[in-house]
This record gives C-alpha cells, structure tokens and sequence, in this order.
C-alpha cells in the first residue's frame, strides 16, 4: 500500500497535474481504499462512490483556504487520503487511530467536523457570511449526500441561503435518487453551457436591463425557469435562490472538472447535482451498497467479509425480534424509524407489516412528532432510534410527546459506547437528557430477557416510556418470549446481599459489578429503572449499608447515579458514595472493552473503586 500512496499526492500538487495525471490519481486511490478499508473494514461503498469528485474538489479548489464541507463523513475517505492521512489508515476508527469521521483538529482540510447528517449546507452557509463580512476573497463548497437531503436541516439552510445571496457552491451527490434519469452527453453538454461564462454574461447582462421594464424581466425569467426545467430537475433550487446545474456524472473527470472551474467564476448560491454510483469501481460494493456501506475487514478478491464470531443475537436483534412478535399480536403497533433499518433491527418487521412500518428519512424531529400525532388517534407507536440521534429530537421526545402524556415507546439503540465509530456516535446522554423529562419512564436492562420484559412494560404503559439497551450480543440467555410478562414499574431486584457496601447498577453493566460484588462481598443490585427509582429500595439500603457505589454506561453529570444521589441527599440519608460513569468529556473511537477497562466500567475498575471506599471507611 506504501507504493499507492506515492500516486496519491497532497491538493497543492493535484492542481499542478494534467487531466490524465489525476484519473491515474482516482485510480491509485480507488485502490488504495480498497485495499486499506478491506484490512480495517470502515464506510466503503459511499467513499468508492466519491473518489472523482473529491480528485476533481481539491485540484479545482485552493484548499484548505477554499473550504470543503462534506456531510456526514460516509463519504469522506477520498478526501482524508487526499489530505495526507493515507499513511494513518492502518489504524482507522481505532483507538488513538485516525477518525472515521471529519474533525477540526485531525486536519486543516476538514473544515467542520460531521458525524451526522445534513448538516453541511448550514456550516458552508456559515462560512460563506463569515467571508462576506471579512471580505475575503474564498470559495465555499458543501458536498451533501442525497439521503441526507431527507433532513429538514438541509431545506432550512436553503432557504436561508437563497435570500443572504453568499458565495456558496452546494454540490448534491446523488447516488440513489431518482430526481432525473438523463445523465448524458446532452445534459452534461447543457450543464456546461449553464455554467459557462458566456451563459452567465448574457444572462445578467440582460436581468440588469430588464430591470428596467419589471414586466419584461418577470416574463424573461419564467422563461429561462420553464426551459430549464425542461432538461433539468432543478426548479425547487431555483425557486429557493439557488442557480441549478446539472446533473453530470460525478465520475467523470472530462466533465466535473470544467464544470467545477465555470461554477468557480460565478459568485452567489449556486447548486451542482452529480450522479455518482455507490461502490463504484468494486463489482461487490456496487451490486450491494448496503451491505458494502459499513463493512468489516473483507477479502478483497471476492468481497467476503470475515466472518463475526459466534455468540448470543445482538441486543438489537433482541428488540427486532420483540417488535415482530408483538407487531402480530398487537395490531395497533406501528415501527417508525429516521432512515435506520437495518441499524435498527426493523427489516423483519417490514417484510412482515409493511403496511406499519415508516422510514421517514434523516428527520429525527419529524420522526418524534409524527409518532405523537398517531398516539393521539389509538395508534401505539414504537421509535426505533440511536442514543445519538434521539439528541436531534430533544424537544420533540419534551413538548410533543411528554407534555402530553402521550403513549409512545422509544427503543433506544447504541445506549453507552459505541466503538469505533467515536465521539459523534458514542450513547453517552440520553439518561442525563432525558431523566429530566416529566412524565417519562425509563428503564435499562442488565440482559436480553429484561429487554423483552422492559419493552412489554413499556408498550403496556400509557404514556412514554424509553428503553435504553447497549450496541453488541447478550450475553445468551433462553429467552422466555411471553408477550405480557412485565415488570413492577420503579422496581429493582437485589442480586447479591453482602455487607457494608451496596453496588447499584444501572443496565448492562451488572454482570461487571456482580463480578466485583463478589470480590468485595458487596450487595449488589439492579436498578432496572432510572425513572422513576426504587425509593423503597433505596431507603433501605441508605439503612444498612455503609457506603454506595453506582455505576451506569453514560454520563456522571446529571445521570442515574447522580439521581440516586439528589433522592437521598433530599432524605438527609446521604452515604459516602462513588458514581461511575463516563467523566466530562467526549470519548473518541476505539474499543469499547478497551474504553470500559480505562475508565474503570469493568469489573476490576469497580472492585478497585469499591476498595478504595471501603478502605476510606477503615480509616
């Protein structure tokens, strides 16, 4: 791989090469990706996808002056190899490795850092303000995905972009959409007439002089509008102040590149759509972008992944499950999910319901509020969402779901670490956000069964309930699968009695904290419910123990061991007491076994926690 690094040269050195020099660059890096991702494993079918237009970006570009924006980060890996962090790649998405995603501080190239969608018109409409007012003479560019056009976010800086008139060049990637079919040498032909100068010159040359005469100018641009419209699907941008190009083949360098270079001499919001092929150029990734998007490490010549070793179903096939079984018992259910499927164990659920299943898009807020409209009307419905992506819905999951008291029950994937996929991604808030909510029940399950009994339990309730269950297997229990086992709403169970100490844990983390109960001949408990908490059971433990430890997978500040702490402060029981969790800082990829042992989450770092309290009580 160190040899196709040497054909994969830095921005400045790219705007220096000819046009048959940089399609050997895209292929040196289209193998290069290939090769490294293959060895890591990592976004693969979206970044084959990008690797043209990130080549044609930076030796258009003056970057990192020029600003590039990309979305997401899915589609980034060209970019970051291009900005001299192939040499990195070994140890990408690792722990103290090089970052899946776009940061600030890994590179001067990444202009904004992005883990989730839709986000980069917003930050390049930003940017570009930011250089009217200083005056600064720099381009803007912000690279956004057509699924992440499905967000509410990306529309809102379109229309807001439109009116502030900024230097800004948004360049859809479509690689799925069917917005227009007709990529080909007419429209790519018309494309670089609508961007030519001559186009332009003539085109503001005569706005100015219409200008004069309102209802001739007014004619003049419904004309231009209904011929264009004619050949490109672009009226919705030009309606919102944006001039349309496109689309082209975003693979084609004969064609992106002058493209690029007439857009670069036009000011103002201007929008190009290219069409790109997911998994381009890798038989495999192009026949199954899906399953090629996140990949482990795979063999190259035949595109087969590494097999994962086998263990108990996933915590998330546990719900996919639940919901399947349920789904056929309960009619009123209905799945809802912003664009996360697979990631959310629902592809069962709609090839059996499909008349009850929604994916309404990378629209979190969307998601949230339309389920509360159905549970207003009898509709009881579930939201599958990640810990991370639920923050984008905050006021949602507050105004319109728990004001109202509405029965509606989030499934709450991804809760605690994340691995590799770092800070962005990491389920580290949703206890602190959410505790705070009136009206909402929360539970987290020490394993599989009591997931499946919390869901009962939540779906029985009549009003919001949020279930919170970690990324990864169980730990292999015989599942009793009946569908009305529930639990006592705000009541623990105590798994070990012992003495002086009392170990409370919050979900997964309880086959840990038994392990150290064990060690340290502590009462150990399951908390199972975050909201509302066991207060008989904690008055008696503030009795007869001596010393508390909890311990959760999220954040201390404002966490469950910080509302075990405010209920018996409030009782004027307060114990000596340590809270364990994750410390006051963004965790970045890497393990989560590594990430637990070095925060002390595991069992030796709650028996060493547990030693040191016991030993303050000695003295």
């Amino acid at each position: 791989m160190t040899d196709l690094l040497k054909g994969i040269p830095m921005p400045e050195e790219l705007r220096t090469m000819s046009r048959t020099e940089l399609k050997g660059v895209a292929r040196a890096l289209r193998q290069f990706l290939l090769e490294s991702v293959s060895q890591t494993g990592g976004h693969l079918s979206s970044c084959l996808g990008t690797i043209e237009l990130a080549v044609a970006l930076h030796a258009v570009f003056n970057t990192p002056d020029d600003r590039l924006v990309w979305d997401v980060g899915h589609q980034a890996y060209p970019h970051k190899i291009l900005t001299g962090r192939g040499a990195r790649f070994s140890r990408l998405r690792m722990k103290d490795g090089l970052s899946g995603f776009l940061k600030r501080d890994e590179s001067p190239y990444d202009s904004f850092g992005a883990g989730h969608s839709s986000t980069s018109i917003s930050a390049g409409l930003g940017m570009a303000v930011a250089a009217k007012l200083e005056k600064r003479d720099r381009e803007v560019v912000a690279i956004i995905g057509d699924g992440a056009m499905t967000a509410g976010m990306a529309y809102e800086a379109l229309n807001n972009g439109g009116v502030l008139d900024a230097n800004l060049l948004v360049v859809l990637n479509d690689n799925e959409m069917s917005i227009s079919p007709n990529v080909g040498a007419v429209s790519q032909y018309l494309t670089r007439i609508l961007s030519g100068r001559l186009y332009n010159t003539v085109r503001d040359g005569a706005g100015q002089a219409l200008s004069l005469v309102p209802p001739l100018r007014e004619l003049a641009k419904k004309a231009e509008e209904g011929v264009k419209g004619l050949v490109t699907p672009g009226t919705l941008f030009e309606e919102m102040g944006f001039n349309y190009f496109g689309p082209i083949d975003g693979h084609d360098l004969d064609t992106l590149i002058p493209t690029l270079e007439n857009l670069k001499k036009i000011e103002g919001p201007r929008l190009l759509h290219v069409m790109t092929k997911k998994g381009k150029g890798y038989g495999p990734a192009e026949d199954d972008p899906c399953t090629y998007h996140g990949v482990t490490p795979f063999n190259q010549s035949d595109g087969k992944m590494a097999k994962k070793a086998g263990g108990p179903p996933t915590y998330t096939k546990i719900f996919g499950d639940w919901l399947c079984d349920k789904g056929g018992a309960e009619s009123s259910l209905v799945a809802i999910t912003p664009a996360m499927r697979e990631g959310s164990g629902l592809v069962r659920f709609e090839q059996l319901y499909p008349e009850r299943y929604y994916d309404v898009g990378i629209a979190e807020q969307h998601a949230v509020t339309f389920a509360a409209g159905m549970a207003c009307d009898g509709i009881h419905p579930v939201v599958a969402i990640y810990s991370t992506f639920l923050q984008r819905a905050y006021d949602q999951l507050l105004h319109d779901v728990a004001i109202q008291n509405l029965p509606v029950l989030f499934a709450i994937d991804r809760a605690g670490l994340v691995g590799a996929d770092g800070a962005t991604h990491q389920g580290a808030f949703d206890l602190a956000y959410s505790r705070c909510i009136p009206n909402l029940v929360i539970m987290a399950p020490k394993d599989e069964q009591e997931l499946r009994d919390m869901l009962n339990t939540g779906f029985a309730y009549p009003g919001p309930a949020l279930v919170r269950y970690p990324r990864g297997n169980g730990v292999g229990l015989e599942l009793d699968k009946h569908l009305q086992r529930q639990l006592p709403i705000g009541k623990a169970e105590t798994l070990r009695t012992g003495k002086k100490l009392a170990i409370l844990s919050f979900g997964t983390r309880a086959a840990a904290a038994l392990e150290a109960g064990e060690a340290l001949d502590a009462t150990v408990i399951n908390m199972r419910f975050v909201k509302p908490l066991d207060h008989e059971l904690l008055n008696e433990v503030s009795r007869t123990h001596q010393a508390l430890i909890t311990v959760e997978e999220g954040v201390i500040a404002g966490g469950a061991g910080s509302a075990v702490a405010e209920y018996l402060l409030n009782q004027g029981q307060m114990l000596p007491m340590r809270i364990l969790g994750l410390p006051d800082q963004f965790i970045e990829q890497g393990d989560a076994s590594q990430w637990l042992a070095e925060l002390g989450l595991d069992a030796a770092g709650i028996t060493a926690s547990g030693k040191l309290l016991l030993e303050s009580l000695a003295r």
